[in-house]
């Protein structure tokens, strides 16, 4: 069963995107809504799982690492043992923070956060020691121009 998402669910989800430390006191008076019925509706979309968890979010510059890389992967082997050593060696590497599978030529797109082009270089070294690949490339942002943790909440 999906769960029926109205107006009033995205006003409360757009809030907590913005500041997921808001009070329910807080978050019930940006939505003109009473105290009790914030509360039920916020635990309904936790119960949900549209609400999956909420954190802090960290200046990944401040703390040394900088660069953020594009890693694009092509393979030869699509088989589910191969699948599952990928998918275990991309998790043991925590400056990898988004794994992607594609469709058209690449296979997938890691996002990887690092402090320069020699940290890059020591995350491939370990990342092709653990699983066989094809084709790795790697693209440094230049300019982050727009990035948002935030789903939109518009309906288009």
């Amino acid at each position: 069963m999906t769960l029926a998402i109205d107006e009033l669910d995205r006003k409360l989800l757009a809030e907590l995107q913005r500041d997921g430390t808001l009070s329910v006191d807080q978050l019930s008076e940006r939505v003109a809504l009473s105290r009790n019925a914030c509360w039920r509706r916020v635990k309904r979309l936790e119960e949900a799982g549209v609400i999956t968890g909420r954190v802090a979010l960290v200046d990944a510059e401040k703390l040394g690492l900088g660069l953020s890389v594009f890693i694009l992967i092509r393979t030869s082997n699509h088989d589910p043992d191969w699948l599952q050593k990928f998918r275990a060696a991309v998790a043991g590497l925590p400056e990898i923070i988004g794994v992607y599978r594609m469709s058209g030529d690449l296979d997938y797109v890691l996002r990887a956060r690092v402090a320069d082009v020699k940290a890059y270089d020591r995350l491939y070294q370990r990342l092709i020691a653990k699983v066989a690949l094809s084709d790795v490339s790697a693209s440094f942002v230049m300019e982050e121009i727009k990035e948002t943790t935030m789903v939109p909440m518009e309906v288009r």
